[in-house]
This record gives structure tokens, C-alpha cells and sequence, in this order.
């Protein structure tokens, strides 16, 4: 029987129902690097004005430039794939450590006010859930957070894009298959155009839109820093014929300068089952970024055991 894609009442973490809505969270965790998120605490007026207004924006800001893209990647009537570019438009907002939006000049100042609001809402759900993966873990409370903070703080950023109508979806990707290098994602997607899938045992199966959910993911950091409990996945962005997707997906990652190694506790536990050495290496971040950039597309397992060559010595005790 297949199981269904992993959706979480955030409610049902309050009172009597809390033990099975953290087993859930956990076996989502393990199994599919996924989940989406109900009753999260992000308000639907907020979502709905965030949603209106990247709308917005891309019609008056963007759409002319993405014709304009569009012509060229798919004008020349070719019959073969296109493996190098996706079909996106797309831009980025950073939030922490130092805001950048102030320095956007086609945001007007009702999208930024909005996009300032949405992000710091976001920013505590992202640490909120962390807290639930350092219960489920068996982590002390905030273990995830500390680990994120380099000397200032963790990194925050928001993708925001758009997925246009594509004539040719069989000849190019929305957004072509990797895995996120950071830490948690969080994902306000489209709730009428899909597109998003995750791969799992072999297959592609889709995210489904839902109406005011946050969709989930897991980065490499945290598959490094719980050394391969938790695994990043990989995923896509398949492109339609029909509808523009609307994509905000927010990244909670370690700071730049954070150095990332896997949780001495779960090391341990690993060691007194079988394993006695860390599998994962430990690195600065902002070194397995410059690898990422050029290796997006590409497998995250090399780029591990490139880190592993690399690898920061582990401080004694």
C-alpha cells in the first residue's frame, strides 16, 4: 500500500493527540525529508496578502523579462531537451543576517512591509520546528539553533518565483532535480498549480498543493549534523502548460562562518549500536557553499566526501 504524503496538524501538538502528531513528524523526518504543515500559526490574511502581492510584482516587474527569456530558450524550435537552464523566474530576499530589501527597488513598500512580516512569522515557525526535531532526536532544546549560529547568527533567505506557463514541459524542467544545501526549508506554494515533486524509493511523487499549508523540506546540514537519520531529498519543479506556480520558499541555514559536524550524542548512540565513527565529516558552511553553487545539480554524496578531504579536525575533550 503507498503511503500518503506526511501532513502535520500543527494543533494536535497541543493536549492528547501530541505523542502520535510527533510520531508522524519523526517517521516524516526518516522516511521522506518532506512534510506540510496545518494550523502552523502563520495567519490565511497574512498568506493571502503575500500571495497577492508576488502575483503582482511578477506581472508588473518580471513577466516582460521572463517573455523575453522564454523566446530565447525555447525560440530556436529545437526538439531536444534543455539540461542547463530551468524554466523560472526568479529573485532573493535575504533576511538575516542583515536585511537586503530595502536595497530591491521595483518592491514597493506595501510588498516589502508584507515580505518583512511573512519572513519574521517564518523565521519563528523555522525555530519552533527545530525545537520539535531536537525532542524527536533526543537533542537538549535549542541544540539545532546553536548549531546554526555562526558568529552572527544563523542565515536567512527567501527564493521567491514564479513558474509560467510552459509550451514545451517535456523539453525543460521548472526547476531541475537537487537537493537543498542548507538547513530547514520553508515552502508557500501555488494551492491551484502543482509542479513540485519529491523522489521517493525510485519514483517522483508530488506535493500536493494545499490551501494555506507550509511545505517542509530538510537541507544536507541536517543530514550531516543528525550524521544520516535525517536525509536531504532530492526534488523538482516539473513544468505545465496551464497556470503560472507561485513558489516562496524560505531557508533557515547556519551562518556563513558556523562550522557543521554531526551530533556528538548521535554519534554516540550509533556507536554503542554498531557504527563507531562519525559517517559525516565537519566543515564551515560557507566552504560547502562554494562547492554547492557549482555542484547544485549534482549528487550530494561527492560533495561529502569532498568535504571529507577538507574536514576541520574534531576538537579533543
Amino acid at each position: 500500500m503507498e503511503c500518503s504524503f506526511p501532513v502535520i496538524n500543527m494543533e494536535k501538538l497541543q493536549g492528547g493527540e501530541r505523542e502520535k502528531a510527533m510520531e508522524l513528524l519523526r517517521d516524516a523526518c526518516e522516511n521522506w525529508g518532506f512534510f506540510e504543515l496545518l494550523n502552523h500559526g502563520i495567519s490565511p490574511e497574512l498568506m493571502d496578502q503575500v500571495e497577492r502581492l508576488t502575483k503582482e510584482h511578477y506581472r508588473k516587474s518580471r513577466e516582460q523579462k521572463f517573455k523575453e527569456f522564454a523566446s530565447k530558450a525555447l525560440g530556436n524550435g529545437s526538439k531536444s531537451e534543455v539540461n542547463d537552464m530551468d524554466w523560472e523566474s526568479t529573485f532573493f530576499l535575504r533576511h538575516l543576517p542583515v536585511s537586503n530589501m530595502s536595497e530591491l527597488p521595483d518592491m514597493g513598500d506595501d510588498y516589502r512591509k508584507v515580505m518583512k512580516e511573512f519572513a519574521a512569522k517564518l523565521e519563528m515557525l523555522a525555530e519552533r520546528l527545530l525545537d520539535l526535531l531536537c525532542e524527536n532526536l533526543g537533542l537538549e532544546k535549542g541544540y539545532l539553533k546553536k548549531a546554526f549560529c555562526g558568529s552572527k547568527g544563523p542565515s536567512f533567505g527567501t527564493k521567491v518565483s514564479s513558474y509560467p506557463p510552459c509550451p514545451r514541459p517535456e523539453l525543460i524542467k521548472g526547476l531541475r532535480a537537487h537537493t537543498d544545501a542548507g538547513g530547514i526549508i520553508l515552502l508557500f506554494q501555488d494551492d491551484r498549480v502543482s509542479g513540485l515533486q519529491l523522489l521517493k524509493d525510485g519514483q517522483w511523487i508530488d506535493v500536493p498543493p494545499m490551501r494555506h499549508s507550509i511545505v517542509v523540506n530538510l537541507g544536507d546540514q541536517l543530514e550531516v549534523i543528525t550524521n544520516g537519520k535525517y536525509k536531504s531529498v532530492l526534488h523538482r519543479v516539473v513544468a505545465q502548460r496551464d497556470g503560472n506556480r507561485m513558489s516562496i520558499a524560505s531557508f533557515y541555514n547556519p551562518g556563513s562562518d558556523a562550522v557543521v559536524f554531526p551530533a556528538p550524542s548521535l554519534v554516540q548512540k550509533e556507536a554503542e549500536k554498531d557504527d563507531a565513527s562519525a559517517v559525516y565529516p565537519r566543515f564551515v558552511f560557507e566552504d560547502y557553499m562554494k562547492l554547492y553553487v557549482i555542484q547544485k545539480f549534482q549528487a550530494k554524496e561527492p560533495r561529502f566526501e569532498a568535504m571529507k578531504t577538507m574536514a576541520l579536525p574534531i576538537p579533543s575533550s
